[in-house]
């Protein structure tokens, strides 16, 4: 099955789905696929069609986020002439030709509530009607759905019908991320890159160990979709025989709502340090990393600047904990921001002709392990190598290390927050200059690790 449809993989979340797939493709059971954007859902519906006796006729595709809401029925359930502007003559709709047949209603959490309760008819009874007529009609559809969003939350929240969501989920297959499984992601890559090889009548490039640890790393927030994407371009653009890490970096730009943006690869070697806690062997090396690339991040992100003060605020506090904590309304240091703010290959210029004498008495205390404003000496456990973390240098150079995502600097963000506030989601928001129901979805989208 997985040769004729091409799914590739061995893990135990994909063959799961794949039981699942066998168990209910002959039978006409409604199915809910659920899963992020990019996982496969439409392959795993085209796979339940073709194992059904269905198949004989064509699956019908419908994307419900890409119907306006005003069409959304007329398209679905059809329409009699002069049933609305536009309405010139009678036509089908998706339901009259799909008798017989399989309809894939991909994004069915885009659908507006008026369609739902249309829908939920023709799940109940097989009937419907088109927009402007009152005769009943009959149809004998399998429906299968798909959604990326959490339907029961939906339901919640008032934007989906519950005896919908119950007639729709007869059977949930969730299909894993690309995270979750990622003993699949090279056998996956090797299979598209193979394809885009022979597509283009070119060599596809052999990946390097170094390149291979940076995949299997990788968080791949577009899943395979994106992962299709680099394989492309390993074929199209790169133009090498072999590849390494340097090489696909550039590649992976994380910009899905799992990623975060920017492309930016976790430092480490991935066993130190833990990509959903944020716990680290070497804990003080990787705030810095991680202050160093909020700090970076703050010229493209307009809004990371209030990231970055509570970053500080919550980095000093641990880092007080095992003596006196600094006050939480301190700033962070202005220097290392100007250092970074300077043009690529330009020295920094001496102390006094762009730093105001604050800068300057900041970056000594620092030095002398005093912060002479709270009067406090800084505990000796934030320093390595005998040097303050304050001291180390914030140049960013092609030979430093790998550095985090942002999606993991926001996670580890978030983590040490709600550790501050004993879990309290409200007083993490506000912490984090951020609503609860935000808050509430950015830890829901790090379902691929263990949930604060």
């Amino acid at each position: 099955m997985q040769e004729r449809f091409g799914i590739v993989g061995s893990s135990p979340g994909i063959r799961h789905v794949l039981d699942r797939v066998r168990l209910i493709a002959g039978t006409g059971i409604t199915a809910l696929i659920e899963g992020e954007s990019g996982v496969g859902k439409e392959l795993i519906a085209q796979a339940i069609h073709e194992l059904s006796p269905r198949r004989h006729k064509k699956m019908l595709i419908v994307n419900c986020g890409a119907i306006p809401e005003g069409l959304i029925e007329s398209e679905l359930f059809g329409a009699e002439k002069g049933a609305y502007t536009g309405a010139v003559e009678r036509r089908s709709g998706y339901f009259e030709e799909a008798n017989g047949s399989t309809i894939f209603l991909d994004e069915i959490g885009e659908m507006p509530l008026t369609a739902q309760v249309r829908l939920l008819r023709v799940l109940e009874i097989g009937e419907f009607s088109r927009v402007g007529s009152s005769t009943v009609l009959r149809t004998d559809v399998r429906v299968i759905a798909a959604t990326n969003k959490d339907l029961a939350r939906e339901v919640e929240a008032g934007r989906f019908r519950e005896d919908l969501y119950y007639r729709l989920s007869t059977v949930i297959i969730r299909v894993p991320p690309l995270r979750e499984r990622r003993d699949d992601i090279l056998p996956i890559f090797g299979h598209l890159q193979h394809r885009f090889a022979q597509k283009y009548n070119t060599a596809g490039p052999r990946l390097t160990d170094s390149a291979k640890d940076l995949f299997l790393r990788y968080r791949w927030p577009g899943n395979i979709r994106e992962l299709r994407n680099v394989a492309e371009q390993t074929v199209v653009l790169l133009g090498k025989s072999e590849l390494s890490a340097e090489d696909v970096r550039p590649l992976l730009r994380g910009v899905g709502s799992a990623g975060g943006g920017m492309g930016l690869v976790r430092a480490g070697d991935g066993r130190e340090h833990d990509s959903f806690t944020g716990e680290a062997g070497s804990g003080g090396k990787e705030r810095e990393i991680i202050y160093r690339t909020l700090l970076e991040l703050r010229t493209e992100v307009g809004e990371m600047g209030q990231h970055i003060r509570t970053l500080t605020r919550l980095m000093r506090g641990q880092a007080g904990a095992a003596g006196d904590v600094v006050s939480e309304d301190e700033a962070p240091p202005a220097a290392p921001t100007r250092y970074l703010m300077m043009p690529p290959g330009q020295d920094v210029p001496p102390d006094g002709d762009m730093r105001t004498d604050r800068d300057m008495r900041t970056d000594r205390d620092m030095r002398t392990g005093r912060d002479m404003r709270a009067g406090r000496d800084i505990p000796t456990s934030t320093q390595e190598d005998g040097r303050f973390i304050e001291d180390v240098p914030y140049e960013l150079d092609a030979d430093s290390e790998p550095l985090p995502t942002l999606e993991e600097a926001e996670h580890l963000l978030i983590q040490k927050a709600l550790d501050r506030f004993d879990g309290n989601r409200r007083q993490t928001a506000e912490a984090l200059g951020i609503s609860e129901r935000t808050l509430y979805r950015k830890i829901k989208d790090y379902e691929g690790g263990e949930r604060p």
